[in-house]
Formats: structure tokens, sequence, C-alpha cells
């Protein structure tokens, strides 16, 4: 079986992260740590990229995000070909 995506688990685990790392970096640089504050935006400068990227692949449809009427992919043999 070819696995899929949930994509819609994906984004709600990125908006935790976007909302913990943002937080901490808001909470480091009040605090007078500008390296830990640092690290937690660049942190969330990724989680907003990876969330980005979620949210295309939702609107992109069936293709990345196919329901339970979609049968799955065929797997590729060793030729990089679908199917016999």
């Amino acid at each position: 079986m070819t696995a899929r995506s949930p994509l819609r688990l994906r984004c709600g685990l990125a908006v935790f992260g976007l909302v913990v790392s943002a937080g901490g970096a808001w909470l480091f640089a009040a605090s007078g740590h500008p390296g830990w504050a640092a690290a937690f935006a660049v942190l969330a400068l990724i989680t907003v990229v990876d969330l980005a990227l979620i949210i295309r692949h939702i609107r992109q449809g069936p293709h990345w995000q196919p329901g339970r009427d979609v049968p799955p992919y065929e797997p590729l043999d060793e030729r990089g070909r679908r199917g016999p």
C-alpha cells in the first residue's frame, strides 16, 4: 500500500508549532535573550513555509488529499514505471 499524508493533521500541528515558536521568540526577546529569540524566530519562519506548502497541497485537491473513494496510487517498479 502507498501511504497518504494526512494534510489536515499536518496543518493543525504546523499551526500549533507556529504559535509555540512565535510565542517563544516573543518571550525570549522580552526577557533579554536575543540568541534564543532568534532561534525561535527562525523556527517560526520554517513553520510558516511548511504551513504555506501544506495549504497549497490541500488546495490542489484530490491528488494531494484523496478521499476514501480514490484508490491508492500503484507503486513504481524497479524501472520507475507504474504497474506491469
